[in-house]
């Protein structure tokens, strides 16, 4: 997943992207609201982990501009202000949660995960080669032909799906699907992607393994 943090306490700063990049993220850094704005104009984040009290403009406004462009993008505010009205307006222009300094890593790190496995398709249906992805109605058409999903195997293709062009590791795909299955072995992964590729594989789209790092969703023609 790639995640903007802003922050300008240097150190703070540093703390979150390490425990961000060990756990298998990509992150970015900047240090005021203009560098925030600018860096989310530019690029596709997942998530945004914000502070409120910045250099400039504040965390607000960055967060007012990013849901002004209909940015899909995830929100985390981290801030000293603990009043229930800076809460509210945070969670009125858009923030997905909201964590207040000082917080321990265990629950910044679940917070993360939480907002990460929300990220989800856009509404409507999806068309990719021969596949059609149904979203209300949670279920596929290949080639014009209704195939069922099972609970795994649809959160297997969201996932997927959310992540076009991004090599996806066994870690990763563990974390999605932890709500379904907390021990999952890198076995039963591997069987989940299977049954899921052997479902879509007709439609000019599959599932490639890209050996020692992971799972690629690609088209047939690349």
């Amino acid at each position: 997943m790639r995640i903007l943090v802003v922050e300008d306490d240097s150190l703070l700063a540093r703390g979150l992207t390490d425990l961000l990049l060990r756990a298998g993220h990509a992150v970015d850094h900047v240090a005021t609201g203009v560098q925030a704005d600018k860096a989310l104009r530019r690029a596709s984040y997942d998530l945004l982990v914000l502070d409120i009290g910045l250099p400039d403009i504040d965390g607000f406004e960055v967060l007012r501009r990013l849901r002004t462009r209909r940015a899909a993008t995830s929100v985390l505010v981290l801030t000293a202000r603990d009043a229930v009205e800076d809460r509210v307006h945070g969670l009125d222009l858009g923030a997905d949660d909201y964590l207040t300094k000082p917080f321990s890593v265990t629950e910044f790190e679940a917070r993360v995960r939480a907002l990460l496995r929300r990220t989800t398709l856009p509404a409507g249906a999806v068309h990719v080669g021969g596949l059609t992805v149904e979203l209300e109605a949670k279920r596929i058409k290949v080639n014009g032909t209704s195939s069922e999903l099972t609970t795994r195997e649809w959160a297997l293709l969201e996932l997927f799906m959310t992540r076009p062009g991004r090599v996806l590791s066994k870690e990763q795909i563990a974390e999605h699907l932890a709500e379904y299955d907390t021990q999952l072995t890198a076995n039963a992964i591997e069987v989940y992607v299977s049954r899921l590729r052997a479902k879509i594989e007709s439609a000019d789209v599959r599932i490639r393994t890209v050996r020692g790092f992971g799972y690629l969703w690609e088209t047939a023609d690349g």
